[in-house]
């Protein structure tokens, strides 16, 4: 497959752009992975500082915009990666989650605890996969 069958999206509607990735890429098969989102608003400003439900939220909710570029939702939604800075905030990020996902019909999911994300004021990163409708097509 060459780079030409990919479609990019780094800058989905509602969600701040990128810094050296893409939020989605999708192609042939019509499987789109998610980069992984953090808890920023879409003008850039970090969402809810020490606060890892309202970060799980923000999280959440920019994931939504992004599957949405991609003409899918939640429930295209195959895996997602849970990376957090503290294990005991994954009830609190679980149950935001299945305030956006089908919980008779979760996805494949990894949690992980890490040292540290990229900078100190983050809590957690989700990223996902999900198939893609094949009568949706990606925004451009």
């Amino acid at each position: 497959m060459s780079d030409t069958a990919l479609t990019h999206i780094s800058h989905p509607e509602g969600v701040v752009p990128s810094d050296g990735y893409t939020h989605l890429v999708t192609g042939p098969g019509r499987l789109a992975a998610v980069a992984g989102q953090m808890p920023f608003a879409p003008d850039g400003s970090l969402v809810g500082a020490g606060d890892p439900e309202a970060q799980a939220r923000q999280v959440f909710t920019n994931m939504r915009g992004v599957l949405a570029a991609a003409g899918a939702g939640f429930g295209d939604v195959i895996k997602l990666t849970y990376y957090v800075v503290d294990a005991a905030h994954i009830p609190a990020v679980l149950a935001v989650r299945d305030e956006f996902i089908d919980t008779t019909r979760p996805p494949a999911s990894t949690v992980v605890q890490v040292a540290a994300l990229y900078r100190p004021d983050l809590l957690l990163e989700v990223d996902a996969l999900a198939l893609v409708p094949p009568a949706a097509g990606p925004a451009r």
